[in-house]
């Protein structure tokens, strides 16, 4: 199993990509604390993993993030991994987009990669090692159309991710981000009811993609039990795609 004996914490961890990842974690050996807000679904995906310890809350919550960290650290001695899959999104231009949901998308997105990351990261060095794995978006590198605060954020988060990997190269911790394409989730499902026209919107979106259809959360997973694992001992600071070939159409 590649991640036998390993610690990780996952956010998002309810649903989509953070339960996908949880599952397959587990299924590879590594011991879990998962985080949410949404406490049905966390609760839920527990259930899926065996054991794994849960904490419900808000991932732009800094006291919570240095909570979690701290238990995993109390429980085993150890973080080796840390996914920071929680995702929020709302929709809208920059003229349409309120303060408001503004700032609750890059608490969620932008906060929830920066505050976890810096709970995590003084443990990571003590121990001389660690693989931390963001979540972008390829939105971030292609743009798109009414949902300005979201894709800044992922935007937002790619650089973030970067700068981590370099500043923390030596100290044996590495940095790499995911950009999935449009993938089957509830939040995705979500995005395409804010829309009068959803069933148009959605076949659109999957038409956009050169695969013809929108990518399966497990298929994520695969890519982040790659970067979580020693075989991606000498990739750091990259920006994983994930796309169905959304970029090269």
């Amino acid at each position: 199993m590649r991640l036998q004996g390993l610690t990780a914490i996952i956010t998002g961890a309810a649903s989509g990509i953070g339960r996908a990842s949880a599952k397959l974690f587990a299924e590879e050996g590594a011991r879990l604390a998962l985080v949410d807000r949404d406490a049905v679904g966390l609760a839920e995906t527990a259930s899926l993993v065996g054991e794994a310890t849960t904490h419900v809350g808000d991932v732009g919550d800094a006291s919570l993030a240095e909570t979690v960290v701290g238990d995993v650290v109390a429980r085993h001695g150890r973080l080796d991994i840390l996914m920071t899959a929680a995702g929020f999104s709302v929709g809208g231009t920059v003229l349409t987009t309120s303060l408001e949901d503004w700032d609750a998308v890059f608490r969620a997105n932008v906060g929830g990669t920066w505050l976890w990351a810096r709970a995590a990261v003084p443990q990571m060095q003590r121990q001389k090692s660690g693989s931390i794995i963001t979540l972008a978006s390829q939105l971030a590198v292609a743009g798109g159309k009414g949902n300005s605060a979201y894709i800044a954020a992922k935007g937002a988060i790619v650089s973030l991710t970067r700068t981590m990997a370099v500043d923390f190269a030596t100290d044996g911790i590495r940095v790499n981000a995911i950009a999935p394409g449009a993938i089957d989730t509830p939040m995705l499902r979500r995005s395409f009811a804010r829309h009068a026209n959803s069933d148009e919107v959605r076949e659109a979106s999957r038409n956009r993609h050169a695969m013809k259809r929108f990518g399966q959360a497990e298929e994520i997973a695969q890519t982040a039990l790659h970067l979580a694992s020693d075989a991606s001992s000498f990739t750091t600071g990259t920006v994983m795609v994930v796309d169905g070939g959304w970029l090269a159409a």
